[in-house]
């Protein structure tokens, strides 16, 4: 794939990149030899996603240089570094949610193409990496681990000589992420080099050849990431050592405050997962942790539980003892219930708004503070705003941002933080850390098992396992919209966990049926 051979196919020297005050990149060198996976590490906010955006042409240096293959180069803009031979699959997914696969990824093609020919070639590329899409299915019908394959397969179609990944894994599960291991592998023995950003530090010691790494905005090591520990890593990114979360049980449970009731949803699309059937009841003082494989029933289940689907029947969820299946999601929000979508960017906080406007969007019934008399109190959003910042460590570059100035794993700490600092009785979080940093990591998970421990009934749905069992009292595993019996979280093994993410609780139920 790559014809010469350079010492080095990318090099980033001395680049300074501002933003009003702010130091973005402070006299950042990076380089990258062809074949090689290179992490590249640091906290939320240190600066990685400003350089590889730089990498990539979607911004421009202060000052500084970058050189490829030996020779310097003005990357103007994404086109021309696709032309180099950069490719980048983005933390943020950038995809037309009417369009089909096909469509999204044709838009990133060059010159003429035949659509159909076009379809069988995504067909094919993505089968043979393991990573298979339909090219008809339309994008908003699509769970977000399918999501980022179209990202993943958009970008070899384009056979590139550097692939840039941020956070690739942070929405797979372990299966899918075994699998983009195996292709970057590939990728490393075809001569492409991946410049691979990544909070997960264990992965990261897995495939990475290599790793810089940034504090708050400046390299402060470059080392063999085989050599180090995760936690020397995140001692490196942090530049102190990392919390540890406490999960010792100080209480037992009390009433269940969040019960499912034989909920039932009916499919909305063609590519939407029905709900069957599904009973659960999260008691005050417990986090229960749903884990499962990514477009099983999870984002359906969230929107019944949150209200953005209300059911056919009040009965099938109730809220400390009341039937609330009907209800709208203020309604929720006005009996004690907090909801935390996976997708921070869009659905979790609308992207042109300050950080203060989001705060108002989902606390304007529930809050005194915010809203007199109808009229909306902008102190009081403030003052909510940064008490979020400050008790999450929400980096920014100027007080009151809009959301989309903020990193991924900022954005996430304050949509987070917005709904915890409510302490509402109930809480039901989908994908919590996806994204964010071992340190701020440990705080969310952390503030879950706190507010748990206080009373409140926590329901956690993730991808991530370490994470289940890092929270979790009691898990579960969603499969194809059925939910398995919950399990002690020190009584169930990951490869128990794998045998229900593969159906093994939909087949004892269909012959509990037919014998019933």
């Amino acid at each position: 794939m790559v014809t010469e051979n350079p010492e080095y196919l990318l090099e980033a020297l001395h680049v300074v990149k501002v933003f009003g005050t702010l130091r973005a990149n402070d006299d950042v060198t990076l380089r990258v030899k062809p074949g090689e996976i290179h992490a590249f590490l640091g906290e939320n906010g240190a600066g990685k996603s400003t350089l590889v955006k730089m990498i990539y042409g979607a911004l421009q240096p202060t000052s500084g240089e970058f050189r490829w293959k030996g020779k310097s180069v003005n990357v103007g803009n994404p086109a021309a570094a696709r032309k180099l031979g950069i490719g980048m699959v983005f933390q943020h997914f950038s995809l037309f949610e009417a369009l089909t696969v096909a469509e999204n990824i044709a838009l990133a093609m060059p010159g003429d193409f035949d659509m159909a020919k076009l379809s069988e070639k995504i067909a094919r590329v993505s089968k043979e990496y393991g990573l298979p899409l339909e090219p008809t299915a339309i994008v908003a019908d699509l769970s977000v681990g399918e999501r980022q394959r179209i990202e993943i397969v958009r970008c070899l179609l384009q056979e590139p000589r550097l692939l840039i990944m941020d956070e690739p894994t942070a929405v797979l599960t372990p299966q899918e992420a075994d699998q983009l291991f195996v292709v970057l592998n590939r990728l490393s023995r075809e001569g492409c080099a991946v410049l691979y950003i990544s909070h997960r530090l264990e992965e990261v010691k897995r495939i990475c050849h290599n790793a810089t790494i940034l504090r708050h905005g400046k390299v402060v090591a470059n080392v063999d990431p085989t050599l180090e520990t995760a936690a020397s890593l995140a001692r490196l990114m942090v530049g102190a050592d990392i919390h540890v979360v406490h999960t010792v049980r100080e209480q037992s449970e009390g009433a269940a405050r969040l019960k499912l009731d034989n909920l039932n949803l009916p499919a909305d699309g063609p590519f939407v997962v029905e709900l069957k059937n599904i009973s659960l009841e999260v008691k005050a003082g417990e986090v229960i942790a749903i884990a499962g494989v990514a477009g099983n029933g999870q984002s359906e289940l969230f929107d019944a539980i949150s209200g953005e689907r209300p059911l056919a029947r009040d009965a099938m969820i109730s809220f400390d003892g009341r039937p609330s299946g009907r209800l709208g999601v203020n309604a929720r929000r006005n009996v004690g219930a907090a909801f935390v979508p996976e997708e921070r960017l869009g659905h979790g906080a609308v992207p042109g708004f300050k950080l203060s406007e989001n705060v108002v969007l989902t606390r304007h019934s529930s809050d005194r503070s915010l809203v007199k008399m109808g009229m909306l109190q902008s102190g009081g959003a403030t003052v909510v705003s940064e008490r979020v910042i400050k008790a999450f460590d929400v980096r920014k570059g100027k007080p009151d941002p809009e959301a989309r100035a903020l990193s991924g794993g900022n954005l996430q700490k304050f949509v987070i933080g917005r709904e915890l600092d409510r302490k509402p009785g109930i809480l039901v979080v989908n994908q919590p850390t996806w994204g964010v940093d071992a340190g701020a990591s440990a705080t969310i998970r952390q503030a879950i098992i706190d507010l748990s421990r206080d009373g409140s009934a926590v329901l956690v749905i993730s991808q991530d396992l370490d994470e289940i069992y890092e929270v979790a009292d009691r898990i579960a595993v969603i499969s194809r919209g059925q939910l398995s019996e919950t399990y002690r979280a020190n009584e169930i093994s990951l490869q128990q966990i794998g045998l229900l993410m593969a159906g093994a609780h939909e087949v004892k139920e269909a012959r509990h049926a037919a014998t019933a």
